[in-house]
């Protein structure tokens, strides 16, 4: 006959002190660990191939860009830059842009552009702007970006 004592001895490895379920417990642990410093680095990539892309554009819509994902980054700190048709763009941990920029100047238009996907949380009713010109960003419109911003990730 066994003891309790027995039983939880032949439940351990000898060899290295932990049990089963310990040893995948820290494997389990390790696997997070890499996950997130992938997910960092992923993230340092696409921080910096934003701020590259805003660096190449011409005034003042560098200076929108800049201000834009200072905004974007402040509401909606789970967001990951990235660029998207090489402009920037944030996504969310699933990968999906949810907002972005598109310079004037790259596609030949009159206007800037600040716009959300599908994947943005604007639901109001059976019709709702996602795309907005931008002319220049004033108080107003960084106040109103900032509050589209938190709604489409909230």
């Amino acid at each position: 006959m066994s003891s309790k004592n027995d039983t939880q001895k032949s439940a351990r490895d000898t060899t290295r002190g932990f049990t089963d379920e310990e040893r995948a417990a820290m494997k389990e642990r390790a696997r997070e660990l890499k996950a997130e410093a992938r997910a960092k680095k992923d993230r340092e990539a696409g921080e910096s191939d934003v701020l590259a892309k805003i660096a190449e554009m011409p005034e003042p819509e560098r200076a929108m860009a800049q201000r834009l994902h200072e905004i974007v980054k402040a509401n909606a700190p789970d967001l990951s830059p990235k660029t998207w048709y090489g402009m920037p763009a944030y996504a969310d941990r699933d990968g999906k842009v949810v907002c972005f920029f598109q310079s004037a100047h790259k596609f030949n238009s009159r206007y800037a552009t600040f716009g959300f996907n599908d994947t943005a949380n604007l639901d109001d009713g059976a019709m709702w702007p996602v795309s907005f010109a931008l002319k220049a960003l004033t108080p107003a419109e960084e106040a109103r970006i900032a509050e589209l911003v938190r709604k489409a990730v909230s």
